[in-house]
């Protein structure tokens, strides 16, 4: 599939909620093989624009465009999951599809998750139940990747990890990427495009030049407190914070 084929756009969209505007003339397209994240204020309408993106909501005016039989793999913000039924990671990963156990293992090991089928997944960490959601994602061979703040309840050792996974996703999968993230800092290095929401789109464009964008600015301060940051040492962290040295035969 061709870098430049678009999977995914949208044409000024809006939606009211309660006689309130959440969205207002949205434009904006998914081509294959790109990471967007959509950064912005608590109620700037992120979740909201995801979730009418994927149809979830109705719009008041505008029009979506999807690439013909679209693989869509989407990880919500929140789940509403009854800690009074039990529910093991095999139960979990089928409860829309009936998935081969070969087929959940090889998405579980993609993922790092290391706990057993039958492990409650009330059991599993913040960032453990993080990747056990993107590996129910992946089930459906996603060409585009939908995450909404994929990092949420993972400590700041495990968040880089995180989103070096979802790159390396990008690459096996050879998948787009649409996610929100208020971890600026650390995704601005993640990234090929950043969209600034506010209700409408304020800026758009690469990591870097979006950073110097004067909405950018007044959205979150001035760029020079901005660490556009890139986690480059001799050991890496898991999601539970766990850490492995790396081979020290080559350092200087």
């Amino acid at each position: 599939m061709s870098e430049n084929t678009i999977l995914l756009e949208v044409k000024d969209i809006s939606l009211n909620y309660s006689g309130r505007q959440i969205l207002q003339n949205i434009s904006l397209s998914i081509s294959a093989g790109e990471i967007v994240t959509i950064v912005g204020p608590n109620g700037a309408g992120k979740t909201t624009l995801i979730r009418a993106l994927l149809e979830l909501l109705p719009l008041e005016q505008g029009t979506i465009y999807k690439k013909n039989k679209l693989r869509i793999g989407y990880v919500p913000q929140k789940i509403n999951l009854d800690p009074v039924l039990p529910l093991t990671i095999k139960r979990f990963m089928t409860l829309t599809n009936d998935y081969s156990i070969n087929e959940i293992k090889l998405v579980l090991s993609e993922t790092g998750v290391k706990s057993e089928l039958n492990t409650s997944i009330y059991h599993l960490s913040g960032g453990e139940f993080q990747r056990l959601m993107l590996a129910r994602a992946l089930l459906a061979k996603p060409e585009l990747l939908v995450l909404d703040e994929p990092v949420q309840n993972v400590d700041y050792l495990g968040e880089a990890e995180l989103y070096r996974l979802i790159s390396d996703i990008r690459k096996r999968y050879q998948c787009s990427v649409l996610m929100i993230s208020h971890d600026l800092h650390v995704v601005m290095a993640s990234t090929d495009r950043v969209i600034c929401l506010d209700h409408h789109i304020c800026c758009q464009g690469e990591p870097c030049d979006v950073s110097l964008h004067p909405e950018y600015v007044r959205l979150f301060g001035s760029s020079s407190n901005l660490s556009i940051y890139n986690h480059h040492h001799d050991h890496s962290h898991e999601v539970d914070g766990t850490i492995h040295e790396h081979n020290q035969e080559h350092k200087h």
